[in-house]
């Protein structure tokens, strides 16, 4: 019977899916126009009228305490790029723009080179390991979890002073190791104009442009981004050179933030976007820009502290340890790994002095702080969740995605307004919308914990839903920002299309954020995925089950 009952139910949707897909795809009046957002609204109460979504009582989940270490991926999740044999071996942690795939790939060329080299330490042979990390993910993973890495060599200082400002002591064995800049980004004739109104490109003058309304302009999440948390702490210099962490800085902050676009999620996400030319001004690192061809329409102008990799080591490292760093250090100075560093994209600039910000160590900590409060401008946020729950996430994809859940929750600020969606072939509020305070933390953590595998794919059916229910929340909130996360691991097979919710998304302007679940970069899921929320131009995270906290936790800092 179970199994009659589940061909009944997969020809249904199937019959659903061509409907939907034939005939239903324009606006009202028989036009391909995008809708307004009252002709948005209207076909979105339509809709829901036709869906069924049942209401499940969530449970009070009163044992919910994840550590900071449990909402930490394992550290095997940042790749080993270059892995060292010697008798003597060190691990660097390596900023991702010169540990990753060409041409951001010099640090583990220079570690190859320098393995091959036959170094040796009172006999022993001395080799290199080097994993690929973001420099904010080093602080993180070294502060609230165990990862001890032997060396650690970020974009910036800034990164090194946290670290001791958090109590683990340092040792810095060269200032520069391949020297670079961040700064600002502007298409070309968007240069031309800002130049002509404005004279020069500063910090300070494109504070100025955005808040006249002249200039939109784009960074990413202090946390994780060297040139996010650059550019963040001259924002604050900017606004308050005597004291930047200041209630006056911080009041400008959270004013720029009120007009501002959100802060992209990477860097990566940026580029993106200015490729498509839907970005105008940016951050951006020198070498990254100087590789990225599809950007050569764009102007770079410095800004900020240098980013010139610096290389240190730590005090609980072993004195032959500290020896082999000392070595690895100086073949990355030698003249045939500098050039293969100019080759890179590095060592651009060398006249550029570093700007002053008035802070240190604890001072940057701090100015995260201050970001995370007024990243919103000071407007709450309502968001839901929308779970798969179809048959395919058996097994590891549900794990993960409760588990991802649960221990990055924390993360989102108690001020803002969070609800849960779950769906199969039928739509399943799990959790309405409401203030996530303690209790409504731990109902949630009761909701997500109940959620259970079933069925089909109605993934746009639940979209419509945790639509209605935001903006019967905003009824409520008025000034309250709207935002959707989609958890999937694969493609809609029941319910609506995407191309027939495609123009509601759009005239509720309302950013739809993707996780999806070891996607085929090239599959149909994926691109349905990332179709979705280019919609408002938010992201598709696509990640393995092992690496979703991280990437959970780090979008949560962003948006919520």
């Amino acid at each position: 019977m179970k199994k009659l009952k589940k061909i009944v139910s997969g020809v249904i949707c199937a019959a659903l899916v061509v409907c939907s897909a034939s005939g239903c795809s324009k606006t009202p009046g028989g036009t391909d126009k995008g809708y307004t957002y009252d002709e948005a609204i209207k076909e979105l109460n339509a809709f829901n009228s036709q869906i069924t979504a049942d209401e499940i009582p969530a449970k009070l989940d009163i044992y919910n305490n994840d550590s900071a270490s449990a909402m930490l991926a394992d550290i095997s999740t940042f790749p080993l790029t270059v892995e060292g044999q010697g008798e003597i071996n060190i691990e660097v942690a390596a900023a991702t723009e010169m540990s990753s795939a060409a041409p951001d790939d010099w640090l583990n060329i220079v570690a190859d080179n320098f393995n091959k080299a036959n170094n040796k330490i009172d006999g022993k042979s001395v080799s290199v390991t080097v994993r690929k990390i973001t420099s904010g993910e080093v602080i993180t993973y070294m502060t609230e979890g165990d990862y001890r890495p032997d060396v650690y060599a970020p974009s910036s200082e800034a990164w090194g002073e946290m670290l001791s400002a958090k109590g683990i002591r340092t040792v810095k064995l060269a200032d520069r190791i391949a020297g670079n800049t961040a700064g600002v980004l502007m298409e070309k004739n968007t240069y031309d104009q800002f130049i002509a109104k404005y004279n020069e490109v500063t910090l300070s003058n494109v504070l100025d442009a955005s808040l006249a309304g002249d200039l939109t302009f784009a960074y990413t999440n202090p946390y994780t981004s060297s040139t996010g948390l650059n550019i963040l702490t001259g924002m604050l210099y900017a606004f308050d050179s005597s004291n930047p962490l200041s209630q006056n800085a911080q009041q400008k902050l959270l004013d720029y933030q009120k007009q501002s676009p959100p802060v992209a999620y990477t860097t990566g996400v940026l580029r993106d976007q200015a490729s498509k030319g839907l970005i105008k001004a940016m951050v951006m690192e020198e070498q990254a820009y100087k590789n990225s061809p599809e950007l050569k329409d764009y102007v770079y102008t410095p800004a900020g502290i240098r980013h010139d990799h610096p290389v240190y080591t730590f005090d609980y490292v072993s004195p032959e340890k500290q020896e082999a760093a000392k070595l690895f250090t100086e073949f990355c100075l030698n003249d045939e790994s500098q050039a293969l560093a100019d080759k890179k994209g590095f060592n651009l600039h060398d006249d550029y002095q570093s700007q002053p910000n008035g802070l240190d160590g604890a001072g940057y900590i701090s100015a995260q702080k201050i970001w995370k409060q007024s990243k919103d401008g000071g407007q709450p946020i309502i968001a839901v969740f929308v779970a798969d729950i179809s048959g395919s996430m058996g097994g590891s994809p549900i794990n993960s995605l409760k588990q991802s859940l649960l221990s990055t929750s924390s993360y989102i600020s108690s001020d803002n307004y969070i609800g849960l969606v779950s769906y199969s072939d039928n739509v399943h509020i799990n959790l309405p919308i409401d203030e996530f305070d303690d209790e409504h933390r731990a109902y949630f953590s009761g909701a997500v914990k109940s959620l259970d595998v079933e069925g089909n794919t109605a993934t746009y059916d639940a979209v419509l839903v945790g639509l209605k229910m935001m903006l019967d929340k905003k009824e409520e909130i008025p000034n309250a920002k709207m935002m959707m996360f989609v958890l999937s691991d694969g493609e809609q097979n029941c319910g609506c299309s995407l191309s027939r919710i495609t123009p509601i998304v759009e005239g509720l302007k309302v950013p739809v954020y993707t996780i999806g679940y070891n996607l085929e970069s090239d599959s149909t899921a994926a691109s349905e995925l990332e179709k979705l929320s280019g919609i408002n131009e938010a992201s598709l995270i696509n990640a393995t089950s092992d690496d979703l906290i991280n990437h959970m936790r780090n979008l949560f800092n962003v948006e919520l």
